[in-house]
């Protein structure tokens, strides 16, 4: 395991005002890595900074819905930084809505930040890693990118689309010096879930499923950013970290059509 892998490293962390995004950042710092800090709230990725103590670190105000913000944001951490190391493509959203109740406004909104912020993301940071040949890209899917959940169609959509992404760049990218990591983190504890809008039309079914994930939110973001930046450290290429997610990865490989029966057995 590389030890020394963050050290003097610039790491680029956006979604940092808060839960994982903050942990990672922290955890970072304390590992020697310089911070590209970003985040929608000011007040959040400034507290963020704060608490990385000794570590060189700039916020920027970013939302990555926006393709062309993202691109600007990798032009501005080239022109403070000269280049960039890791990208941790961590921002996003979700909302409880089956895919009867959700609109079409609402199925954009979450699809342009937790896949298109994403794919923008990679895509504006590559080709700084590839002229150097050294870099990781780090998309978190989630879970939700390994099995469909009712009333997350769009969260879905958005985190089986982040994973197809990491495993394509698993191929495309070998013997570039450049590495994709796929995170797939489960039942983390963080506001996420909980502050997360209902949809306009949302009802009964939506906050049944909303209630029964609550329950599941017992991990600590700082136990799940220790995994991500263990298995970047350890080479690995895919990370699943938290409360049901081995059985959330394992599930539907052995059961494929059976898995959602097992998982309300189980009461998840």
């Amino acid at each position: 395991m590389r030890t020394d892998l963050f050290r003097d490293k610039v790491a680029v962390v956006t979604g940092a005002g808060s839960g994982i995004g903050r942990e990672l950042a922290i955890q970072l710092a304390a590992r020697g890595a310089r911070l590209a800090l970003s985040d929608r709230n000011p007040d959040g990725v400034n507290e963020t900074a704060r608490l990385c103590v000794g570590a060189d670190a700039r916020v920027y105000s970013l939302d990555v819905s926006t393709r062309q913000a993202i691109f600007a944001h990798a032009a501005e951490v080239r022109r403070d930084f000269g280049t960039a190391h890791f990208i941790f493509n961590n921002a996003g959203v979700t909302l409880a809505a089956t895919f009867e109740h959700i609109t079409p406004d609402e199925m954009t909104w979450l699809l342009d930040i937790d896949l298109y912020g994403v794919i923008w993301g990679s895509k504006a940071f590559l080709p700084m890693m590839l002229a150097q040949r050294e870099g990781h890209i780090v998309n978190i899917s989630s879970i939700f990118g390994f099995i469909g959940y009712p009333a997350q169609s769009a969260y879905n959509i958005a985190k089986f689309g982040v994973r197809g992404l990491n495993e394509c760049l698993w191929r495309e990218l070998e013997g570039s010096g450049v590495k994709a990591v796929s995170v797939h983190p489960g039942g983390i504890k963080t506001n996420f879930a909980k502050a997360a809008p209902m949809g306009k039309h949302a009802g009964e079914t939506e906050r049944a499923v909303m209630e029964l994930t609550d329950k599941l939110l017992i991990t600590p973001a700082a136990d799940c950013a220790f995994a991500i930046l263990d298995g970047i450290a350890r080479g690995r290429d895919r990370i699943v970290t938290g409360k049901a997610s081995k059985l959330a990865e394992w599930l539907p490989r052995l059961f494929p059509r059976r898995y959602h029966a097992i998982m309300s057995m189980l009461g998840i």
